[in-house]
């Protein structure tokens, strides 16, 4: 049996959403019937767009900088130098022995790789510092986070929006205060950006 979406009418009666609910209830199902259902609210398909207004925002603003060197990476090599300078005092020199050999390690690691924006991991990575995901242990024996779904069926309404009001946080914190002077004015420029695609 298909799917079917109703709403809830303020007399307790149960009407078609979609055409295609209607259709089926008119032409598959007799007059009379019973019909037997599991029933769950979905989410606010309203809601669910503005999510993804508001990351489809932070992705436009989101410049890749960096490259193939991570911060732990040059926080290690650069407090090591801060450390052997205090055993010779010339930190200046140390730290820019640190840079070049920093340099010279990412343009190994890169070779003729440029940096490119990719919406998908983009995604992933603000599901997961929203804190929306479940730790992988790989047979390595590293963790890996990895971000969990959020689509209609694994995710009630109350859920989602934690994960609204966290990923707004996350897009503030790394991307949108740079161009927006609050987050409300930034929430306001994704609302603009998902009537421009509606």
């Amino acid at each position: 049996m298909a799917q079917l979406q109703l709403i809830k009418q303020s007399s307790g009666i149960l009407i078609p959403a979609t055409p295609e609910t209607s259709d089926i209830l008119q032409s598959k199902i007799r007059l009379g019937a019973v019909l037997e259902a599991d029933f769950r609210q979905l989410r606010n398909p309203a809601f669910h767009r503005r999510f993804f207004a508001l990351l489809n925002l932070g992705f436009e603003y989101w410049e890749p900088t960096g490259g193939a060197i991570s911060s732990n990476e040059r926080k290690l090599v650069t407090g090591y130098a801060k450390f052997l300078a205090s055993f010779s005092g010339n930190e200046p020199a140390l730290m820019n022995a640190a840079e070049q050999y920093l340099d010279r390690i990412a343009d190994r690691r890169a070779g003729s790789i440029s940096a490119c924006k990719s919406f998908d991991a983009y995604r992933s990575w603000v599901i997961v510092e929203a804190g929306h995901y479940d730790a992988i242990q790989l047979p390595d024996g590293t963790l890996r986070k990895h971000p969990r779904s959020i689509s209609f069926a694994n995710m009630e309404e109350t859920e989602f929006q934690q994960l609204y009001r966290a990923a707004l946080d996350v897009l503030w914190r790394w991307i949108l205060s740079r161009a927006f002077r609050s987050q409300d004015e930034a929430q306001k420029a994704a609302a603009q950006l998902m009537s421009f695609a509606g």
